[in-house]
């Protein structure tokens, strides 16, 4: 029972396009490589690189990584299901632009032109593979990255976090349980033949959270993104997107302010507050630092004086909406060119027709 179970749970859970939606072209020119997809702007040329990258395993994957000369921090977007770079491949310029930071996207093992057949063990090679490539060619260090998953990249993204203490954010966007528990919601343990077991991994988190759902997503219930968010250590205010649905939060208004605010809140933190792991020089150099922000207001989210996010210890705490970070408010709610972005953003989401796991439910019902 258990293993035909894991084994129909793993097969609903992978939907690569096909055929993909982008091929990998070389410049000759350049010897630099291109996606070619009728979605295709560039920006400029030199802020955005394609790369193939070896997995562990022995796959080879497709990623962009797109700069933004602006950028204090990187985000790692793992994408959702049913959707390649090809499909992504504008919004992670809007991202990376209106969030100012720098983006890489990466196609999965068996996704777009990535060699190999998708699984569990598989995304997590892939993220792992990803992760490296910007520590080892940019020097990004885990302080500077933001890890994000959608849907069905929350897997990967929160397997990857729960290994990194030093991360300075997660991103779970629709995000779920377990791979068991959207096809079966009342399952209350986690068992062997599960995928993706969200709900273990959440615990051992240490960077500040934000978690985005949609109030009306009948692909994974809501309730699979408010556990999660009860189970965080550093709990950032969520936004619970009402009428939202799996694949058109990016379509609602409040989407790139609220995510905006997350980034400015993180960039803010002294980093040492959600270090667990440091050599006695660290320690040395986090003491000093700590001293001198002493006088200073404390825009730590994990901090018992920020009425920015709820931490574990301090349930009953209420969430400010209102007041933030002070100045910091004007300096990133004033962004006014938002209001085009957000429309920019909703076409693209509907041109693609994105979707994640909404095959599961048809496909479970067949089964």
């Amino acid at each position: 029972m258990g293993t035909a179970t894991s084994s129909m749970v793993a097969k609903l859970a992978f939907f690569p396009p096909t055929p993909p939606s982008y091929t990998v072209v070389m410049e000759e020119s350049t010897g630099k490589m291109r996606l070619s997809t009728d979605k295709m702007r560039h920006r400029k040329d030199e802020e955005i690189e394609v790369v193939r990258i070896k997995t562990k395993r022995g796959n080879e994957i497709v990623a962009m990584y797109v700069k933004n000369p602006m950028a204090k921090l990187t985000v790692l977007y793992s994408h959702g299901n049913a959707a390649d770079l090809g499909h992504m491949f504008l919004i992670f310029n809007e991202l990376s632009h209106h969030l100012n930071v720098n983006l890489m996207g990466y196609d999965y093992s068996g996704y777009g032109k990535s060699s190999g057949k998708p699984s569990e063990q598989e995304t997590y090679a892939d993220i792992e593979a990803a992760y490296n490539w910007l520590r080892e060619t940019y020097g990004i260090n885990d302080e500077r990255i933001i890890l994000y998953g959608q849907s069905v990249g929350s897997g990967p993204s929160l397997e990857l976090a729960s290994r990194l203490p030093r991360l300075r954010g997660l991103v779970l966007h629709s995000p779920f349980l377990s791979g068991l528990r959207v096809m079966y919601p009342a399952v209350k343990h986690s068992f062997w033949f599960d995928i993706f077991k969200n709900i273990d991994k959440i615990q051992l988190v240490d960077c500040p959270v934000l978690v985005i759902h949609g109030t009306n997503d009948d692909v994974v219930d809501i309730s699979h993104g408010k556990q999660l968010w009860e189970l965080c250590k550093e709990k950032y205010e969520p936004l619970w997107l009402n009428e939202g649905k799996h694949c058109n939060l990016e379509m609602f208004p409040e989407y790139l302010p609220h995510l905006r605010k997350f980034i400015a809140a993180i960039e803010k933190l002294p980093v040492p507050k959600f270090r667990n792991h440091s050599s006695a020089d660290d320690q040395k150099k986090e003491k000093q630092q700590l001293n001198s922000n002493s006088k200073k207001r404390s825009s730590w989210i994990g901090s018992r004086h920020s009425t920015e996010c709820v931490t574990s210890g301090d349930k009953s705490r209420k969430i400010s909406i209102g007041n933030r970070f002070g100045k910091a408010r004007n300096s990133t709610d004033s962004f006014d060119r938002p209001r085009n972005s957000f429309d920019r953003l909703g076409e693209m989401v509907r041109s693609v027709r994105l979707c994640n796991i909404d095959c599961v439910k048809n496909s479970v019902a067949k089964v």
